[in-house]
């Protein structure tokens, strides 16, 4: 019995015990961990500082930065108007005046259904807590739970507060970011070329200009191809959910489809808020509370066959982003600028895996699995 013990355990490879690896100073191998220990800090010390910076210079930087993204778009537009003899002023102008007027055009249209449905609001608070009465017991318990955990210091006297001073507030910086973001935006369009050669000179070597003309010309193609192609799939998107939102019988059906169009350009968070709108305007609208959730499940559907069949269809395998990569950058970018950072996020994303696959391309030997 011990012999064949003995003869069983003798076939199988010994363990071996770990060694620890020496650097030899000979071998270019050799992997100096301080050294990358340092770099990697200094590396995140850098995005630390990076994204302070950010954080601290928004109310200057997120009008640029859109201004920069979008104008960038529009490049290709204005290359072509201007082999055609167009001067590069003239058509910037003219798109410039054009987003104007749409901008106006909107707000038009939208001040109106918008402008009713503050005027209900009293009258939906109340149609919304009479169907949600199934919530009133599971809320109290949950005030109770709060009161139990976190006393309030005794009484507290209401104040009404002053409704001008906090509209002064949020309108003033939005209307110098918003001129900031347009006068920008034209003279951006109007001078990209001069621009461009501009920050060619600031490199020395022929092969840097090089790769910084490269780099540029693909994240203008690849940010005109994406964007356009999406636009034209929100816009179909947004139609449907008019036409869905008008067979429902919902109230202003085209403010629902204009909607979901701008929301749909920030990945699963528009797609989320836009059912939850559609939930709440579904409890206001119809009687029944089943009925309730049949628009937001026709949206989930929708949005759903769009994001998982059309878009990669249309857009292709190679433009499409990764999953993470898109969820990380809109969390980062919404944490960072709020909304505009969340509608920015995909084209930043897209900028910046353009820029790092021309400075560091992938490395075309396979890894050990």
């Amino acid at each position: 019995m011990n012999d064949r013990a003995t003869a069983a355990a003798s076939r199988i490879a010994p363990l071996c015990e770990p060694v620890p690896s020496r650097k030899d100073e000979n071998s270019p191998q050799s992997i100096d961990i301080w050294a990358s220990a340092a770099q990697m800090a200094t590396v995140g010390i850098f995005v630390i500082l990076l994204g302070t910076c950010f954080y601290v210079s928004r109310p200057i930087l997120l009008p640029i930065v859109a201004a920069l993204v979008i104008g960038t778009t529009m490049a290709p537009l204005i290359k072509s108007t201007a082999r055609r003899g167009m001067p590069p002023w003239l058509m910037a102008s003219i798109l410039g005046l054009t987003l104007v007027m749409a901008a106006g055009a909107a707000v038009t249209f939208l001040a109106k259904p918008v402008t009713d449905w503050i005027a209900r609001a009293p009258e939906i608070g109340a149609v919304i807590k009479q169907k949600l009465y199934v919530l009133d017991r599971p809320l109290a318990a949950m005030r109770d739970l709060q009161d139990a955990l976190l006393p309030s210091g005794g009484s507290t006297v209401a104040i009404e507060p002053s409704v001008v001073a906090p509209v002064l507030t949020f309108v003033t910086p939005a209307v110098i970011e918003l001129v900031l973001f347009f006068v920008t935006l034209i003279f951006f369009l109007a001078a990209q070329m001069d621009f461009r050669r501009y920050m060619v000179s600031f490199f020395a070597t022929r092969q840097a200009k090089l790769l910084f003309i490269r780099i540029a010309n693909d994240i203008e193609q690849n940010l005109a191809a994406y964007l356009l192609t999406v636009t034209v799939i929100n816009f179909c998107l947004g139609m449907t959910v008019a036409v869905g939102a008008w067979l429902f019988g919902f109230p202003s059906p085209f403010l629902f489809g204009v909607l979901a169009m701008v929301l749909n350009y920030v990945p699963y968070v528009g797609a989320a808020c836009m059912m939850l709108v559609l939930f709440g305007v579904g409890l206001v609208s119809f009687p029944s509370f089943a009925y309730t959730f049949v628009p937001p499940t026709a949206f989930v559907v929708l949005a759903t066959v769009e994001g998982q069949f059309i878009t990669p269809m249309v857009l292709g395998r190679q433009m499409m982003l990764n999953p993470l990569a898109v969820l990380l950058a809109l969390a980062f970018w919404s944490w960072i600028w709020g909304p505009m950072g969340a509608f920015l996020a995909v084209p930043l994303t897209i900028i910046g895996l353009v820029t790092l696959s021309h400075l560091f391309p992938a490395d075309e030997s396979k890894l050990p699995c």
